[in-house]
């Protein structure tokens, strides 16, 4: 009947869930063959896989331990049982095993449930289950409980009491055993009796239940005396009621697999004034264990990969557990054209969340982009928020992180070095020379690689011995004949170098003369930081990492990282990196941290990926704030534009970050320099430069407004900030056709200064959203670039150089006329004239060249001149920034 039941319960979860298929993992440390095949004859009538660990006699402790830890942590081990020797059930070996994969109910933790009287929240042992099973009208007995100590005794104590049995427990060697054996009217046998206790003190009619470690051998006998003496059939019973918890288990294992509510707790904040550096308000607070938030926001443990205390890499898995979970709310926090000194976009999307989850208990995750090293070092500094809204440790993420960043470092110039090697070995050996040395002999046997033969398939040679190939068909496979003026590919560097600008390469005497002009540009503007930030798996990625395109052949083919047979190791230095990176805010909530790309020549926005696991974990009612570099003309174009298109989310809300300051400077001020004080227009009150000024944040709530998305202007204040400035900005936001507009003090208060700017947006999001793109891929790349030009920036027309024509001609010529456009313009004007505020008209947009990211996805205009290489400052940041080397803790960071 037990069987029953659980085949039939296990048979209706497998028909919700169908590739469900539960394994009961079985560590025993004998060699008692009749347990293991009763075992495995149970799992296969109830529908269970049942797989068996069988260790040797005389395993000590420690290894049992190791064997349990292991599969403690194998996902696909839902169950874990225990057939061991009395002298190896230890609290040790026992405590082992995770409570929520302990079938046996053996732990401490489920014994603990038990005697609490949570029935509902704990798997009780199955010999325990069995023996009540065969005992009836306890209620009046006294049953003695003989060698059946530790947890099956503790277990079998309560469960009898609570049926109103008297118990007594006694030892074997106990010298009141005779006399205790003839007061009860049940005896229960933990152990092998025995033989110098005579079978005649026990009285007749006693029932005796043996669940001594020999009940399937049948080796126990009690003689005639007893009422009966039911060992084999508690043996059979507690391996049937073995399968039924595994079974109980599995639902459980189900429930914890989908979404649950948050039970977050969320840290307090003490806000002082005047407001500390950005470091020292990090230091003040003491984060949560980043297990313990991961476990809160509903993440599991085989979920993620701890680093450290506060950061822990999150696998893409939750994807694939959560996804019949319907996604919550998605919000972009973009920005007015920024002053050189940013307007506080970062510090925005954390205050938000920190107000949405500390302060209105509404589930919200921050997805921000990594910093790259070369502003922390140089002008910027960090950007991990500030005040009393930023990422905590600040300087962990500022500082190396989880080494995303360096791992693209290495793909880029892997890359790099591939592409020149194969130009030196090409220009130096004949084609059978090279082809045998790119097919070489292995111990006898000559064969492609997989990426090899995936290069012949492309070639349309259809061989798979290296030895039939003909001359022809060698030489097409063994020379990419890349032509080295047409490179594309840069090596990178994440540092403020500007010397790296321009260089020269090859000049050392093994180069043999093959020297040409090559630059560096800064990490963060690889392609790969680009695909990192746009991949949806890990498939996906290596699929982007093959398509890049890195140069043409002498034909004008284009020559891909895939032709150079290293998109398989690129992949494998991208493995870790694909992963985001688990954070909190100074409140305790959730960040994820992943992808950095530069925002002026990629999209300027943090991963697709992030994105998704944080739309999942915060469930329906939940909101995902994700930040876009630069102003709304640049990162949230392109986050529609590139970012959507590619993870088919749509957003819900935009915040539109502005400040008095910038609005002063856009009407007239004088320019703003990081560093230097700021000049009295900016200090002071002055109604007519803000009002002036807000030209240009009613251009970008109507940029906003040609994606069909509700905006909300977070006014983001200062103490310099008059009330009548203030009211103004939020004044003219609303009459331009903001939903709401809201001032915002979370520097200085923490979420507590966002709750009202976390309202406007929780009703933003409520309203109907009428999202489109701007513009159809099937439209010339002229075209795109045209609509993006005069809808967006707000120019008369474009300007083509013949560089650029003749680019866009090629790429059009090679299938790549379909891929979005992601314009590389200055941040710091509507046009491509930095020094032009506001809102400038009448200008004509200059493309100067075309140049494409194919594994990306998107074609890139160059308006003007762009660098990718920043250069440091006559005083750079790094004169601040030290280490102590008493407490090792970094200091100058901001």
């Amino acid at each position: 009947k037990i069987t029953e039941n659980a085949k039939k319960s296990l048979a209706s979860l497998k028909k919700e869930n169908p590739r469900l298929e539960p394994t009961l993992a079985i560590i025993q440390a004998h060699n008692d063959h009749l347990i293991q095949e009763t075992n495995k004859n149970f799992a296969k009538e109830v529908g269970l896989r049942v797989i068996h660990i069988c260790l040797p006699e005389g395993s000590s402790k420690d290894e049992i331990v190791n064997e349990i830890l292991r599969l403690n942590e194998d996902p696909n081990v839902q169950g874990l049982a225990l057939d061991l020797p009395e002298s190896l059930c230890s609290s040790k070996v026992l405590n082992a095993v995770k409570p929520e994969k302990d079938v046996d109910g053996l732990s401490d933790v489920n014994l603990g449930r038990l005697v609490r009287g949570d029935a509902s929240d704990c798997l009780v042992p199955p010999t325990a289950c069995a023996v009540m099973e065969l005992l009836e009208d306890l209620g009046g007995k006294t049953v003695l409980l003989v060698g059946a100590g530790g947890s099956v005794g503790a277990a079998l104590q309560c469960m009898l009491q609570r049926e109103g049995a008297a118990t007594m427990s006694c030892r074997w060697k106990a010298p009141q055993l005779q006399t205790k054996l003839h007061c009860a009217d049940v005896v229960v046998v933990g152990s092998t009796k025995p033989n110098d206790v005579p079978v005649s003190w026990i009285k007749p009619g006693t029932t005796v239940i043996s669940c001594s470690h020999d009940w399937l051998s049948e080796k126990d006998n009690y003689g005639q005396q007893s009422s009966h003496a039911a060992g084999n059939a508690v043996g059979s019973l507690a391996i049937a009621m073995r399968m039924q918890n595994m079974v109980k288990n599995t639902e459980r294992w189900i429930q914890s697999q989908q979404y649950r509510k948050w039970d977050l707790r969320c840290l307090k904040l003490q806000p002082l004034s005047p407001v500390p550096s950005d470091i020292e308000i990090s230091r003040a607070q003491s984060p949560k264990a980043v297990d313990v938030l991961a476990k809160e926001i509903g993440l599991l443990t085989d979920e993620i990969e701890i680093y450290g205390q506060t950061k822990a890499k999150v696998r893409l898995s939750p994807l694939e557990r959560l996804k019949d979970q319907p996604d919550g709310k998605y919000v972009l926090v973009a920005g007015i054209t920024p002053t050189p000194l940013g307007e506080g976009k970062s510090t925005v999307t954390v205050g938000l969340v920190q107000a949405l989850t500390a302060h209105l208990n509404i589930n919200s995750f921050a997805c921000l982009r990594q910093p790259s090293q070369g502003p922390t070092f140089g002008v910027k500094g960090g950007a991990a928020g500030g005040g009393y809204a930023q990422v905590i440790p600040m300087e962990e993420f500022n500082l190396h992180l989880t080494g995303d960043i360096h791992a693209i470092t290495a793909a880029n110039n892997l890359l790099a070095a591939a592409i020149d090697a194969r130009i030196l070995h090409e220009n130096t050996q004949s084609d059978k020379a090279l082809y045998n040395r790119l097919v070489p002999v292995v111990n006898g046997v000559r064969e492609f690689s997989a990426i090899q033969l995936a290069r012949l398939r492309r070639l349309g040679v259809n061989k798979i011995d290296p030895g039939t190939l003909t001359e022809e068909e060698i030489r097409k496979f063994a020379r990419l004949d890349i032509d080295p003026s047409t490179i594309t590919w840069q090596r990178v560097v994440d540092t403020n170098d500007r010397f790296l600008r321009k260089i020269t390469i090859g000049q050392g005497n093994s180069e043999k003369g093959f020297v040409r002009q090559a630059q560096f540009d800064i990490a963060v503007a690889s392609e790969i930081m680009a695909i990192l930030a746009l991949t949806t798996s890990l498939q996906d990625m290596k699929e982007r990492l093959g398509k890049m395109v890195v140069a043409n052949d002498r034909k004008g083919e284009p020559v891909t990282a895939e032709d150079l047979g290293v998109t398989g190791a690129l992949a494998v230095l991208m493995k870790d990196a694909i992963k985001p990176t688990l954070m909190q805010t100074l409140e305790g909530t959730p960040v994820f941290v992943h992808a950095g790309p530069f925002a002026n020549i990629a999209h300027g926005n943090s991963s697709v990926l992030a994105d998704k696991i944080a739309l999942k974990l915060v469930g329906e009612k939940g909101f995902v704030v994700t930040e876009a570099g630069f102003g709304a003309d640049i990162g949230m174009e392109k986050f529609f534009n590139i970012k959507c298109r590619a993870s088919g989310l749509v957003p819900n809300v935009v915040v539109l970050v502005a400040t008095v300051r910038a609005l002063k400077m856009h009407g007239g001020g004088p320019n703003v320099t990081a560093g230097a004080p700021l000049k009295k227009e900016y200090t002071e009150e002055n109604l007519q430069l803000v009002a002036d000024g807000s030209c240009n944040l009613q251009k970008q709530i109507q940029i906003t407004q040609l994606f069909g998305v509700p905006v909300v202007v977070a006014l983001n204040i200062f103490k310099t900030d008059s009330p009548a400035e203030v009211d103004l900005v939020c004044k003219i936001a609303k009459q331009s056709g903001a939903f709401d507009a809201v001032p915002c003090s979370h520097w200085s208060d923490g979420g507590r200064g966002a709750v009202k700017l976390a309202q406007a947006v929780e009703k933003a999001a409520n309203q109907k959203n009428s999202f489109r793109y701007l513009y159809s891929l099937e439209l010339p790349i002229v075209e795109k670039i045209r609509i993006i030009a005069q809808k967006v920036y707000g120019a008369q027309g474009i300007e083509l150089s013949p560089t650029a024509q003749s680019q866009i001609d090629r790429y059009t010529r090679q299938g790549f006329g379909n891929l979005p456009v992601c314009m590389a313009k200055t941040h710091l004007s509507l046009s491509h004239q930095p020094e032009r505020k506001g809102v400038p008209t009448g200008f004509v947009l200059p493309i100067s060249d075309v140049r494409a990211s194919i594994g990306a996805g998107f074609i890139y205009p160059l308006v003007g001149t762009m660098s990718t290489m920043p250069g440091l400052p006559t005083r750079p940041c790094f004169y601040d920034i030290d280490l102590d080397p008493i407490t090792e803790q970094v200091k100058g960071l901001f």
